[in-house]
């Protein structure tokens, strides 16, 4: 029976709620490559487009960026897979460990070749993607040190994720000896599958199967809304299911349930800009919603949402909880609201600009009241990157660096005014006295501050500079500050 979908107010009330989420991901690892660069000619050996190469970005990719999505909710994420003795399994580790948002364990295989996807990307559009990979199960001594590593998989969390890209570690048995473990403990799963083959994924909770492997796996048709719940229905029964969610891309998702109840979910995205990885997105918070005591329904609606928000980025990209909480209500904040990120969404933003091949810029202040100085400043900034970050101290720090009475407009004013101005692409709150953190893990290209500093004298300087990032002072318009149009104003009281 097609029944009624969740209130948006519903959804809502479960979004903090996802943060709590304790996950176990295992499966397929690869390194995701994107190199990026610009297309002006033709090659004249044959009919194709010469990229010149500016910049290359490298990322976990498969199983490693379903473990992602979770940490991009705040979710505490064990992540387990293998990797080969080669430089791409050397990079992965190295990736991981400059992120310690994750708990990763990653036994090396001497016989398997790590996998990498390289996508050959000329502006924002992708123009080949290459795979290197090795399709093989797991050795034996390779699957016991994985589980040796990971410990007792289950033991404090709620969810288990088996994300299967096909490439062997779930393979041999792995699968549902997993599964096993998982069910004994009482916790649930739930598997993104691969392959025509799916009884290895008996007894799981859901399955997230495409429209296409869907049909694939039980060799019926899935084009209309009665033939994927035909084909939901017979998987259901035959392997044990609790539910099947089918991802249709733009006829959105649909949801079938072990006790006969359907759901239709349309598609939410705007404007689709790239697929890659969207999912990773869908089964990372159809998860982190059922570990937290969501129905299946609801963490279906909310798994959709999120991926109505990656697809609109460009390349492998996660959903953090306040784009989640924007998709839900519609964007209903204005356009300049929309550009105050808190940090996990500044992350994943900067991320997505990068990934573009864009420069960032940074610049940070009080910003109280608002002068032709600050305006000037922006603007040089601006005109120095693509896109331009703007970090603003809180209420509390700019009281202990300016003194009482500071500032005279809020946080919340000070930001939205900021947000405003066309050349500010992102505002974010920082609360310590100095930005060295924000700046940590913004990563700029350019940092700028006003003339009135040396480049010794900047903060994070040397941390921008140690990457290859460099520093612009900003030429000053004389006879503004914001303490001096204070001190006018107590003279003409």
């Amino acid at each position: 029976m097609t029944k009624a979908l969740p209130t948006t107010d519903r959804l809502l009330a479960r979004l903090p709620l996802l943060a709590n989420a304790h996950a176990v991901v295992i499966g397929d690892l690869m390194l995701d490559r994107y190199v990026y660069g610009s297309v002006e000619r033709i090659s004249p050996e044959a009919p194709i487009p010469v990229l010149a190469i500016e910049r290359e970005v490298a990322m976990p990719g498969g199983a490693g960026n379903v473990a992602h999505n979770f940490a991009a909710l705040g979710a505490q994420t064990i992540f387990g897979s293998a990797i080969g003795r080669d430089a791409a399994g050397n990079e992965l580790e190295r990736l991981f460990a400059a992120d310690r948002s994750i708990t990763v364990h990653l036994a090396v295989d001497a016989s398997r070749r790590t996998t990498v996807k390289t996508r050959f990307v000329g502006a924002t559009q992708q123009l080949l993607r290459t795979d290197s990979e090795q399709r093989a199960a797991m050795t034996e001594n390779t699957r016991r040190n994985l589980l040796e590593r990971i410990g007792d998989l289950t033991s404090g969390y709620d969810v288990m994720v088996l994300s299967d890209y096909g490439k062997g570690v779930l393979d041999g048995g792995f699968a549902a000896q997993l599964i096993g473990m998982a069910k004994a403990a009482g916790r649930k799963v739930v598997i993104d599958p691969k392959g025509r083959d799916y009884s290895p994924y008996r007894g799981a909770d859901i399955l997230t199967p495409n429209g296409v492997e869907l049909a694939d796996a039980t060799g019926m048709p899935t084009r209309e809304d009665a033939d994927v719940e035909a084909a939901a229905r017979k998987l259901i029964a035959d392997l044990d299911l609790g539910a099947l969610l089918a991802t249709r891309g733009a006829r959105g998702m649909t949801l079938v349930e072990s006790n006969g109840d359907v759901f239709h979910l349309p598609a939410r995205a705007v404007e689709v800009f790239d697929v890659s990885g969207a999912g990773d997105t869908v089964i990372a918070v159809l998860a982190a919603a059922l570990a937290t005591g969501a129905t299946t329904i609801e963490a279906a609606a909310l798994a959709n949402a999120a991926a109505g928000v990656v697809v609109s980025k460009l390349g492998t990209a996660t959903c953090s909880l306040d784009e989640l909480s924007r998709a839900l209500q519609g964007q209903m904040r204005g356009a300049h609201q929309d550009s105050v990120y808190d940090l996990p969404r500044l992350r994943d933003e900067v991320a997505t600009w990068r990934r573009a091949g864009l420069r960032v810029g940074f610049t940070n202040g009080c910003f109280d009241l608002l002068h032709a100085g600050h305006i000037s400043m922006i603007r040089q900034a601006r005109a120095a990157c693509d896109r331009l970050v703007v970090g603003l101290n809180t209420d509390a720090s700019v009281k202990r660096l300016k003194g009482e009475g500071r500032p005279v407009n809020g946080e919340h004013a000070r930001a939205v005014v900021l947000a405003s101005l066309a050349d500010v692409d992102a505002v974010t709150l920082f609360d310590q006295d100095t930005p060295i953190e924000l700046i940590e893990a913004v990563k700029p290209d350019v940092l700028v501050k006003g003339a009135d500093y040396t480049e010794a004298t900047v903060v994070g300087a040397d941390i921008v500079k140690s990457y290859g990032g460099s520093v612009v002072l900003a030429d000053l318009t004389p006879g503004f500050s914001t303490t001096g149009t204070i001190a006018r104003m107590g003279a003409k009281r």
